[in-house]
């Protein structure tokens, strides 16, 4: 028989096998694999906001400084003939010295005004030191902390010094004067710019850079030192944002071709587009461009800010061209540093680009501060000579004739160049380097709608895609076009901006609902604005619309809106917002469940003054709230603690005296206690194995308490009895102690632990049935608070740890207010309440058992806890197994979880009664520590793509191939076991398998697919490779240790697996990533059946689960059969049995709707789902005299039923008739018995210690009696056995701890 090894290594398999993989498996539903289950309920991490421009700033101030001394040249330059001339486009030679100078500085004004006409500008033309200072001294006055510009021309002066110094003139200006950068420094301050355009600027720069570091030491000496004369003197300004273009490095000289101006650097940085044109016509291929000469350039029509002309449309190109260089060569700090952050510096750094480009064709390298990649030689230039050749093509008959212009297909291509990428677009390639010029294309109406469509496909790629997108500046853009009243942009908009937020019409108004949950997420002025823009009523028309996710974010959005803000509450009121919320509680979807508990939590969660109404009406969602009490979702659930804790917070007095009510009524009574109080701090069953393995501890999200844990006392029986319909019909009162475990904490000041230890509020759900507390129930006003607080103790002991962990911590919050404000004396001295111990390790140790579920060791203390419970007698040995021994230092297991905002016993019991006497920081301590990642989470969805195929669809994906090769081994399976079985099995004797299990094998269940095989004991599961005899994982279920696993189920067998369990306190556990070297980590957990009570006799919780269909049918020591949906994750149904004995058997059949139930009674009914609760019982056979061991639906249209008493007889019932059809006598005694669904088998164990195995005429094949090997062993009790569903094999517990495996002969495998 090949398994699972020889299949991975098989040659191609046949079509028939393709097919069969495809019909069955591909179809099936799988349950619980939603992203609730898989993932952490939390929001996106954060990605560092590097876009958004903390700093924003202006240069508000520009210093011209002009030395150009017109006709005379310095001494240290020998100028060409003919030479460079023009400075700012004006010839200084045409015109009076003076003349010239002060039309040069009004046209440099004029150049920088076109980039920044807020400005004020200062020029100094020919200037003394004293003037230079003078004016910088006072542009930095004005300027404040604002950015200012210094530039400065020295074509008239020498070249800077090697010791820092540029020219200036004296008075008569018969001297050249040097001007110290660091005095220039001093003046200017920071944050400044400087612009150097002469010969040898890199000198400057050098300089600058020096003296800027000079200064910073000073400043360091000066901190440390207060007594050094440094830090007597004024302190120097730092320089640290101080930016510096210069026109050339320190050895060079600028270029004199008389066909540039002499200030080229100053016109590239101020008039871009002229220059570059004239360089565009001094290439060798500007010939190919016919007609085009340097006259006609300046013919050009339009204006530069007009995006429509020619002019304008360069412009337009231009700036889009030297964004993206600079974007795709720049590292993303600086990009946004020297691009982004202020409007001038952006445009002359952007200029800058092209003075690189074209002074470096003239030898000469223009040098900034921050220094940038070089860009000269970036392939976007190349776009741009084509731009300009088409534009420049088209000048001559524009001119001459007058033809219209014929506009650039430049953006159109740059956004087919975009599109390109997108389809190949994926996170580890290089970003698309088109992406600034989208932003660009969003100004353009002519495309706009494309740009918008391509952008928010890029958007779509993940939050990478919108970090990236915001890097470049798209934010201000969609926020203007948001403003725009074009009906078509919308949607596209709408998208783009929820994928920023977060980063079909329901799904827009989905996104619009979103934006405005986020618009008033604990924001006042949005709150304000949106309750006067009537949010609250349109969120109201939509809670019954079709779209889950829209009903999801509508609930948020309401939740957020009435959050801290009583206005929007009372406009909720009058719309009777709380009572449309009510129909959410029962939507299919858990997540729209959820958004409607949080928002019904927040709006009892309002801090206001309450008047009588408003009291009413939270009383009234407090009970409708209280109704979810068993909801199947954890998410649900831990959403309903924080939702109660609203109120507990806002109604802190009541809820207190509530909890005293309980700690007096707890010292008059005694309970009996289920609980086996002979094992002090163990886990498991007690056992007399020699040396049992340690378990492997879980996590569940948090961390389940695993092989530790005070969750052995967590759970039990469910008195808070629901009525069918599941709303609250009697709940009957908790019972509150201050357990011993609160006394031992009191001593030790370093630890964190609760008041009520998981055992006393126990205790307190299970105790309450007998209390006067009943007097409480009725209409009294007190009845709402008495019956929340029974809801919180039920949900202390929910089977997921985050949610019972939640509702530990409001319980203990107010039983903590509550004993200590009342009366802290008693609490520190009343022997009645707690058991005093000195702070010494080993109270600590004693104490942490306690929270690990057990009674204290010592009977000293006159707590009920010990001294009255009477302790039922114990059948099991003493163990031997090693108590669990904390690692924490200490702390109890659950005491960590949380982080605390301040330790309950700080300073002692003395200090801690003071505590107590501060509401607000007590107040502070429930709530902010008390939330869900829900609306985080919700958010993520937002974030992520839409628009890309999952990846389970994508066939070439690594899940899909998975998915695959699973089917494929399913469908082979399947074949080979029917081969097998269809031959029939004449012998089923042969040991496969045998080990010795930790514990006594309860339950035991074969995997459908692969070769693991799960068997629970009382409490842990250990799961074996029956095939190599291998033990691949144990682990602690998480049940109290008064209950035991009674059932086991396969769910989604057929692919990724998860195991479910079931206990006998009702409650269900379903259990991912088991047998495969990861942490079991819980999936999800809720309380199936509500009213069961552990017994040692019962049937304790039975289940069936149907793949085709995702119900799961429940029952047990109950009178109904509860059906589950999984998809929904809630009750469907309650089907009555109509019996007063336990259900001890289920079998469904989906093709049927048929439900067949073995009673303890002896009757076997059967149940057709589909009718209504009174007459869905459509046949009871009453022929067993006894227990009915197994009742089995045969899952073929006409499929009988098979039922099993422990007398041994076996029935055959034809569903349709009344009598059996057939029946045959088997041993009796039984105490397991298992029926296999393919090969018409059926195995008997009995008491005893035998197996016997038959065929479906009921003839013996075989008879087990002893193990194999030497000495051949008796084998024990049987206490549990079941078949392979589809191989022949047949697995046996036995009450010696051994697991063994049988099968057919050798040769027929």
């Amino acid at each position: 028989m090949k398994m699972d090894s020889d299949l991975l290594h098989s040659p191609a398999v046949g079509l028939a096998e393709e097919e069969e993989a495809d019909m069955n498996d591909w179809k099936l539903p799988l349950a619980f694999m939603k992203k609730r289950h898989s993932e952490k309920i939390e929001g996106s991490k954060a990605l560092a906001q590097s876009w958004r421009m903390k700093d924003r700033m202006k240069t508000v101030s520009v210093a011209l400084v002009l030395c150009l001394n017109v006709g005379v040249d310095p001494p240290d330059v020998v100028k060409t003939s003919p030479c460079a001339r023009l400075e700012c486009w004006i010839d200084p030679l045409s015109m009076s010295p003076q003349k010239a100078l002060e039309t040069i500085g009004a046209n440099l004004q004029k150049q920088y005004e076109n980039w920044q006409p807020r400005a004020r500008y200062k020029q100094s033309l020919d200037p003394t030191v004293d003037e230079v200072k003078k004016l910088c001294t006072s542009l930095r006055r004005n300027a404040k902390e604002e950015r200012v510009l210094f530039h400065y021309n020295g074509h008239g002066v020498p070249r800077p010094t090697v010791n820092g110094e540029i020219w200036v003139f004296n008075k008569n200006y018969t001297q050249y004067i040097p001007l110290s950068i660091y005095d220039l420094q001093t003046w200017m301050g920071s944050p400044s710019i400087f612009v150097y355009d002469c010969s040898n600027a890199g000198i400057i720069v050098k300089s600058f850079k020096q003296f800027a570091l000079q200064r910073e030491q000073e400043l360091e000496v000066a901190a440390i030192n207060p007594s050094h004369p440094l830090a007597q003197m004024p302190l120097p300004p730092s320089m640290k944002n101080c930016i510096q273009l210069a026109a050339c490095e320190a050895s060079e000289l600028l270029p004199m071709n008389p066909d540039l101006p002499a200030d080229l650097f100053t016109s590239c940085l101020t008039t871009p587009i002229k220059i570059a044109l004239r360089w565009f016509c001094m290439q060798k291929s500007a010939k190919l461009v016919p007609g085009v000469t340097l006259d006609l350039i300046e013919k050009i029509p339009g204006r530069l800010n007009d995006r429509r002309t020619p002019l304008g449309e360069l412009n337009w190109i231009f700036t889009a061209i030297t964004d993206t260089i600079a974007w795709n060569v720049l590292p993303r700090d600086l990009f946004q540093k020297l691009f982004r952050q202020d409007l001038l510096v952006a445009s002359l750094f952007r200029n800058f680009l092209l003075a690189e480009r074209i002074m470096r064709s003239y030898n000469c390298t223009p040098v900034s501060s921050p220094r940038l990649p070089p860009t000269y030689m970036h392939a976007m230039w190349q776009a741009w000579d084509l731009a300009v050749d088409i534009c420049l093509s088209q000048l001559p008959t524009i001119i001459e004739e007058g033809t219209a212009f014929r506009h650039s297909p430049f953006f159109a291509e740059q956004l087919t160049a975009f599109q390109v990428w997108l389809t190949m677009g994926v996170e580890n390639r290089n970003p698309p380097e088109q992406l600034p010029i989208v932003l660009q294309v969003l100004l353009s109406q002519v495309h706009r709608l494309r740009a918008l469509d391509l952008l928010g496909r890029f958007l779509d790629l993940g939050p990478w895609a919108v970090s990236l997108a915001l890097s470049v500046g798209i934010f201000p853009y969609v926020l203007k076009l948001l403003q725009s009243s074009a009906r078509e942009l919308r949607p596209l908009l709408v998208f783009i901006w929820a994928k920023i937020l977060a980063v079909d019409s329901a799904e827009h108004r989905t996104m619009a609902v979103f934006i405005l949950a986020v618009i008033v997420n604990s924001y006042n002025t949005g709150q304000e604005a949106c309750l006067q823009g009537n949010l609250i009523a349109n969120c109201l028309e939509q809670l019954s619309d079709p779209h889950p996710l829209l009903r999801q974010w509508v609930a948020i959005c309401l939740g957020r809106i009435w959050q801290n803000f009583d206005p929007a509450r009372w406009c909720g009121v009058r719309d009777s917002a709380h009572e449309k919320l009510y129909t959410l509680l029962s939507d299919p979807i858990p997540e729209v469940r959820c958004a409607a508990v949080f928002a019904l939590g927040t709006f009892v969660g309002n801090s206001a003054e309450r008047t009588d109404h408003s009291t009413t009406i939270d009383h009234n969602v407090a009970m409708m709230l209280a109704q979810l009490i068993n909801d199947g979702s954890p998410v649900v659930r831990k959403e309903l603690v924080v939702a109660l804790s609203h109120l507990v917070v806002q109604y802190e007095s009541n809820f207190c005296t509530v909890a005293l009510q309980f700690i007096e009524e707890e010292k008059n009574y005694s309970v009996p206690s289920p609980a086996n109080t002979a094992e002090p701090g163990n886990l498991t069953p007690v056992r007399d194995s020699p040396a049992i393995p340690r378990l492997r501890s879980v996590n569940s999200y948090t961390n389940i308490r695993a092989a530790t844990t005070a969750r052995n006392l967590n759970k039990s029986l469910q008195n808070l009895n629901l009525n069918e319909e599941g709303g609250p019909a009697a709940f009957s009162p908790g019972n509150l102690s201050t357990s011993s475990s609160a006394s031992s904490t009191l001593g030790s000041p370093d630890n964190d632990e609760y008041i009520l230890s998981f055992e006393t509020i126990d205790k307190m759900r299970r105790v309450s049935s007998y209390s006067s507390l009943n007097s409480l129930i009725g209409v009294s006003f007190n009845s709402v608070y008495t019956q929340i607080w029974r809801v919180l103790l039920h949900l202390a002991a929910d089977p997921f740890p985050e949610v019972s962990d939640l509702a530990m911590k409001v319980l203990n919050s107010i039983a903590y207010k509550a004993t200590m404000n009342a009366r802290p004396q008693r609490i520190l001295d009343s022997g009645s309440l707690t058991q005093s111990a000195p702070a010494s390790p080993t109270s600590k140790g004693t104490h942490i058992h306690q929270a690990g579920g057990s009674p204290p060791m010592p009977s000293t203390s006159s707590s009920s806890l010990t001294n009255d419970v009477p302790k039922p007698p114990t059948r099991e040995q003493p163990t031997t197994r090693p108590p669990y021994t904390p690692t924490l230092g200490g702390q109890a297991p659950h005491s960590h979880q949380f982080p605390r905002t301040r330790k309950m016993f700080d300073k002692g019991p003395e200090q801690a009664a003071e505590d107590g006497d501060e509401p607000g920081g007590h107040r502070n301590y429930i709530s902010a520590a008390l939330q869900t990642g829900l609306c985080d989470w919700s958010a993520k969805y937002f974030a992520q793509p839409v628009m890309k195929i999952p990846e389970e669809h994508d066939l070439e994906s690594q899940v899909r191939m998975e998915r695959q090769w699973r089917f494929l081994r399913n469908a082979r399976v399947r074949r080979q076991s029917r081969s097998i079985t269809q031959r029939g099995v004449s012998r089923l004797d042969d040991q496969i398998f045998i080990n010795r299990n930790p514990g006594v094998p309860s339950v035991v269940k074969f995997h459908p697919f692969n070769t693991c095989i799960a068997v629970a004991d009382k409490d842990s599961i250990c799961f074996w490779d029956w095939e190599k005899g291998e033990r691949l994982d144990y682990f602690y279920n998480g049940n109290p240790r008064y209950t035991r696993i009674t059932s086991m189920e396969y769910l989604n067998g057929h692919d990724c697996s998860l195991l479910l369990t079931a206990t006998d306190d009702g409650a269900l556990r379903i259990w991912k990533n088991f047998a495969d070297q990861k942490n079991p980590e819980m999936v999800t957990a809720w309380q199936g059946l509500s009213d069961m009570l552990p017994t040692t006799r019962g049937a304790g919780m039975v289940v069936d689960w149907e793949q085709e269909t995702g119900l799961l049918m429940t029952s047990g020591d109950v009178r109904v059969i509860r059906i589950w949906d999984t998809d929904r994750e809630m009750k469907v149904q309650d089907i009555p049995t109509g019996a007063d004995s336990c259900v001890t058997s289920l079998s469904c059949d989906s093709q049927r709707s048929l439900i067949v139930a073995g009673l303890g009674d002896g009757s076997v009914r059967v149940f057709d789902r589909r009718m209504g609760p009174n007459e869905c019982r459509v046949m009871t056979y009453r022929e067993h005299g006894a227990w009915v061991v197994k009742a089995h639906l045969q899952k073929e249209t006409d499929g009988h039923i098979i039922s099993v008493s422990v007398n041994g007889d076996v029935r055959f019932f034809e569903p349709r008739t009344p009598d059996s059809i057939n029946v045959l006598q088997t041993v009796k005694g039984l105490t397991a018995l298992d029926i296999h669904p393919q090969a018409n088998l059926f195995a008997c164990g009995s008491m005893n210690q035998f197996i016997a195995v038959y065929n479906a005429n009921g003839d013996v094949i075989s008879n087990i009696k002893y193990y194999d090997g030497f000495m051949g062993q008796r084998i024990g009790a049987i206490s549990c056995l079941a078949f392979h569903p589809h191989w022949p094999h047949l697995a046996v517990g036995s009450n010696d701890y051994y697991m063994s495996i049988y099968s057919a002969e050798k040769r027929l495998r």
